[in-house]
């Protein structure tokens, strides 16, 4: 039998070392796939009862990119959108809008889907367990100022169009508490007690889920709300 060539050998060591390669990468994968909590895997299904994750941003991407995905995971969650109608007024418009219950009062402001599946995270898997760690009693109430609204920024002539003329953003302006207390971003945001930090924490909170959030440390046209919005950007303030 001829001996094999030097070149031979060569390649076959280096077909070994590929297949140990991907041997070790399966067993990688799987160990990964058993320790790994659900929120932290991209291909993993999402749901809004599991807290932020490594890949909780790029499902809520691809989920807020399918309106039927968007509705199908707020109804998963216990959430029934009702669908509005499509207004279009100059640069405003209402694609894509819905109504949904939550702790918003006014109750079920018109919203994109893709803004009310991140206000359900954001208020399931921030502001709820902040306020039982910090203070002490249960969340029943997310006051806000609007969503909608056809404006530019600022409402300034020649501006850009606001994220609210696409009912692309939320002002928050406070909390309420089972307790009877409430919370405004206006009286409560900079005090150094647990009041102040469980409105600093739901700001921190938000800048991972939202694109631009702007509260009292970004201006005073800002001082009494948190503007949570879906800029293609990011801004933490």
């Amino acid at each position: 039998m001829k001996p094999a060539s030097p070149q031979a050998l060569a390649l076959a060591e280096i077909g070994g070392l590929l297949l140990d390669a991907a041997l070790a990468g399966l067993l990688l994968l799987a160990l990964v796939e058993r320790i790994a909590p659900p929120q932290d895997l991209a291909w993993k299904p999402f749901s809004l009862d599991q807290p932020l994750g490594l890949a909780t941003e790029s499902k809520l991407a691809r989920i807020g990119a399918d309106p039927a995905a968007c509705r199908a995971a707020l109804r998963a969650g216990g959430i029934t959108p009702v669908d509005q109608p499509v207004r279009e007024e100059g640069f405003c418009s209402t694609r894509d809008t819905v109504r949904a219950p939550s702790r918003l009062s006014p109750a079920a402001p018109v919203m994109t889907c893709p803004l009310a599946l991140r206000y359900a995270m954001w208020e399931r898997q921030v502001l709820a367990p902040a306020a039982d760690r910090l203070l002490d009693s249960r969340l029943v109430r997310v006051d806000h100022l609007g969503t909608y609204a056809c404006r530019t920024i600022y409402g300034r002539p020649g501006e850009r169009p606001s994220q609210h003329a696409k009912a692309s953003a939320l002002d928050v302006s406070g909390v309420r508490l089972a307790d009877g207390r409430r919370l405004t971003i206006a009286g409560d945001f900079r005090k150094p007690g647990p009041e102040g930090r469980f409105l600093r924490v739901a700001r921190t909170g938000a800048c991972e889920l939202f694109g631009a959030v702007l509260g009292p440390d970004y201006n005073a046209a800002h001082a009494d709300h948190l503007h949570l919005d879906l800029s293609p950007y990011r801004l933490c303030r």
